[in-house]
């Protein structure tokens, strides 16, 4: 069978290897020149199922109603006109009670520890070296009570099989010699000793040309406008350069794919949430951290990958804006530099903003679409990274009509 998988960040070239796999012919298009060009380039980097909380709870809720009036804080809010962005926001409102954050956080979690186990497969399948760092990841926090309240909301990842444990600064010095010049300045840490970290865009890169050795066709700088369709059927995808015929899709466009949705009458309730990223070259006689992490009381995020050291923060919704300033790194850069004063070559920093394609339930999108050919394979919010290859799986065997090791019922696309 001929597939047209649309994207080629992590989550469609991650599918289309699955179907390679599965000996589908396969084409891959994305209107970038390149793979990983859009929120794969410079995400966290973090495969951390010992975090997979949902960011819809009452805690965010309380949040954004801050955001209303301030423009400190690590979650930000613009106003918009756009209807679909509203709806999309009372959706989101609508999940932020205890009930249903502590549900979506076992599904995200679940699904985390399944996609993490085929991620290692993939990896030795294929031998792709990506920076990976398996010796788990420490979330810090400032303050014993800040502590002691995420080790008792630590028993619901605990619950659904992660291994998190408490640590003292002493005991994270000792885990990440990083932390020995300034453990007095955190009361303690979470350590998941499962969590992993490694380049996102380095894998699918990789793995797009492992792709490309196999058969599949990479169509790339070619833009998705619209479709052709018979009854129940896609027959094509119309671009920028022409149509590409094919016996299935796969809709993995991440934030585009709610748009494009629309014109194959779904309504998939996805949103753009930015995030801000800053990458900082190592040198010999830098002192980066080891192991993967938050700071939590800062809520930025960061991870090695030998050569490279990646900040992360923000969860800003504000469109489908790309655009960055000096100010919007301020508040992480102040903190990295506290915690990690020779993190890396602070002077050849490289500063990115990125769009994660959030749903209100923190859940992906999985499933057969309106047309009977068509699958879905978006909305992975923050969550990309660590769920690309579950996904992906789940995706090819449902396209050849597999029952999935992981069950995806309930997160099917809507039609309009």
């Amino acid at each position: 069978m001929k597939v047209a998988v649309l994207g080629a960040g992590v989550v469609g070239v991650a599918t289309a290897w699955e179907l390679l796999r599965d000996g589908h012919e396969v084409v891959v298009l994305d209107r970038r020149p390149e793979p990983a060009s859009e929120t794969s380039y410079a995400n966290a980097g973090m495969i951390a199922p010992g975090h997979a909380y949902a960011w819809s709870s009452p805690a965010a809720l309380k949040t954004l109603i801050r955001a209303l009036f301030r423009d400190d804080l690590a979650l930000r809010f613009r106003f918009q006109g756009s209807l679909d962005f509203w709806r999309w926001a009372l959706r989101f409102a609508l999940q932020c009670t205890a009930e249903k954050a502590a549900r979506n956080t076992m599904r995200k979690v679940s699904l985390a520890l399944y996609s993490q186990r085929r991620l290692a497969e993939v990896l030795a399948e294929t031998g792709i070296a990506c920076g990976m760092r398996s010796r788990g990841a420490l979330y810090l926090y400032r303050r014993a009570a800040g502590l002691a309240a995420a080790d008792e909301k630590a028993k619901i990842l605990r619950d659904a099989g992660v291994e998190v444990r408490r640590v003292s600064p002493e005991e994270a010095a000792a885990l990440d010699p990083v932390y020995e010049p300034v453990k007095d300045r955190f009361a303690g840490a979470l350590y998941a000793p499962g969590d992993e970290s490694g380049d996102a865009r380095l894998f699918t890169r990789e793995l797009a040309r492992r792709c490309a050795a196999e058969g599949a066709v990479l169509r790339l700088g070619e833009t998705v406008r619209d479709f052709r369709t018979a009854g129940d059927r896609v027959e094509s995808a119309i671009t920028d350069r022409g149509e590409v015929a094919a016996d299935a899709f796969v809709l993995a466009l991440g934030c585009y794919s709610a748009p494009i949705g629309k014109k194959l009458g779904l309504e998939l309730p996805i949103w753009p949430v930015k995030g801000y990223s800053i990458t900082l070259p190592v040198g010999g006689s830098n002192n980066p951290p080891q192991l993967p992490g938050v700071d939590e009381d800062n809520l930025f995020a960061f991870a090695n990958f030998g050569d490279r050291v990646r900040l992360t923060a923000i969860a800003e919704l504000d469109g489908w804006d790309w655009s960055h300033r000096p100010e919007d790194f301020a508040p992480m850069l102040k903190a990295a530099h506290e915690l990690f004063p020779q993190a890396g070559d602070w002077s050849r920093a490289e500063y990115w903003a990125g769009l994660r394609p959030m749903t209100p339930n923190n859940l992906p999108i999985i499933g057969r679409g309106r047309h009977r050919n068509l699958w879905v394979n978006s909305g992975h919010g923050h969550m990309g990274w660590t769920w690309a290859c579950g996904t992906a799986r789940i995706t090819a065997d449902l396209l050849a009509g597999r029952r999935p090791e992981w069950d995806p019922s309930g997160l099917e696309p809507k039609a309009h």
